[in-house]
């Protein structure tokens, strides 16, 4: 089983263990198994050795937070040399010249970027497939690894990598770290500050780990905040449980509201409070989302030559120019849901529900099937999480069972602005009254 990320930076650090050799054996990783897995756009085998060896020269090498861990990125981020594709053949074909900010900060942390992992076009589906692949579940590959980040949480849950990077517009870290067993967290707003705002500011980068310490390792780095690394179990909380879909209150599987309910009793064990309630969602914040969801991706697409675009992100793309046209993004319908949630959070610390409202979708060939044919299922999965994207609020997902079907079971966690600290405490805290198999057949 691959090391994690605490423990291959130790030992680079400390000359025990040579980055170009811990490079190699996680491309060797890669080859043998990702034919299958499906995790990588593209595998960076002569570059990720070359980065490797001129790491080994760095006189910083002893202090490089992530000196020698091979890594995922996902395919959205500037890379020198690399193009980011979107998942989609439509866009620019020029290669970056050079790093934006995460590949920036990655590099300047001693990270060594492997490969760009798989996303569904313009990231707008819990399904990351691509006309020349498709992202499975570790666990169990006849089912998706999620999406958008879908690539990079197939490469961690397949012990390809110990850490990858993601991005989170209505769910896309927390949905893909769920279904594949990964905490994965979405820090709130402006935590890690990039070039640009994706789907009107609802888009984070984050981190998809097998442990809570890796997982607050990496996003430390993203961040440019070491004081993140530091995971600390909290005092006593206020914890709000809830197994209701938001505003829908679509039925959702009890073996997954069977997860939160054992959220609940471990840390009612360890002397929190803990009740049943939830935030007044509202049908505007459901709105909200749903237009950010179509306009999002339609902005981009501007840049984008739309002939090429795949048939269902066409659609989608019509429908948000419609929206943009008629000016239905409104910064109140945000403000408005912000407002219930600070009431809900000036009296609970923590939000448990389901990271999920449905099991995940099958492992298929989604990008050749029809726009509602994509969204039923994108809707129906995505039930608990986009909302916290529409708040800006802090939220991430964390292993807590295991379902009879054999796929893992997360419970997500939320808190107010400036709580990724605690929410990483609370995940430690789950992490050791409830250990989690990192991988398959760990």
């Amino acid at each position: 089983m691959v090391q994690t990320a605490v423990e291959l930076a130790k030992a680079v650090q400390s000359g025990e263990l040579d980055p170009v050799q811990v490079t190699e054996e996680a491309l060797a990783r890669i080859a043998a198994a990702d034919p299958v897995v499906g995790a990588f756009r593209r595998v960076r085998t002569e570059e990720a050795l070359a980065e490797a060896r001129a790491l080994k020269d760095r006189p910083d090498l002893a202090a490089l937070p992530l000196a020698g861990v091979p890594i995922a990125v996902k395919d959205v981020t500037a890379i020198a040399g690399e193009r980011a594709e979107w998942g989609s053949r439509a866009g620019d074909q020029r290669l970056a010249e050079s790093d934006g900010v995460i590949a920036a900060r990655l590099r300047a942390a001693g990270a060594v970027l492997v490969g760009l992992s798989r996303v569904p076009e313009l990231c707008v589906w819990p399904m990351s497939d691509t006309p020349d692949g498709v992202a499975r579940n570790p666990w169990e590959p006849g089912y998706a690894a999620g999406g958008s980040s879908g690539g990079s949480a197939a490469a961690v849950a397949a012990g390809l990598v110990p850490v990858a990077h993601g991005t989170d517009g209505l769910g896309s870290v927390r949905l893909p770290a769920a279904m594949c067993g990964l905490v994965g967290i979405k820090p709130g707003s402006h935590v890690v500050e990039d070039d640009s705002e994706g789907w009107f500011g609802m888009s984070e980068h984050g981190s998809l780990a097998t442990t809570v310490a890796d997982a607050a390792l990496l996003l430390s780095v993203l961040a440019g905040r070491p004081d993140l690394a530091e995971v600390t179990i909290p005092g006593k909380l206020r914890v709000a449980v809830s197994t209701d879909a938001p505003v829908t209150r679509a039925p959702v599987p009890k073996q997954l509201t069977a997860g939160v309910d054992l959220a609940a009793e471990l840390l009612f064990g360890a002397g929190h409070d803990v009740e049943t309630a939830a935030p007044e969602y509202g049908a505007g914040a459901l709105g909200g989302i749903v237009a950010r969801w179509f306009a999002g991706p339609a902005e981009q697409a501007d840049d984008f030559d739309r002939s090429l675009l795949q048939p269902r992100t066409r659609t989608h793309v019509r429908v948000g120019n419609l929206l943009r046209r008629f000016g239905v993004v409104k910064e109140s319908t945000k403000q408005e849901w912000i407002g219930r949630a600070e009431e809900f959070f000036a009296e609970h610390d923590v939000l448990v529900t389901p990271s999920l409202g449905t099991l995940p979708p099958k492992a298929l060939r989604w990008h050749q099937r029809g726009w509602l044919g994509n969204a039923i299922p994108a809707v129906r999965v995505a039930t608990f999480t986009g909302l916290w994207n529409l708040a800006g609020y802090p939220a991430m997902s964390v292993p807590i069972a295991r379902h009879t079907s054999g796929l893992p079971i997360g419970v997500q966690l939320v808190a107010a602005p400036g709580g990724e600290s605690l929410l990483l405490g609370v995940a430690a805290q789950l992490e050791s009254l409830n250990p989690w198999l990192r991988t398959p057949g760990a």
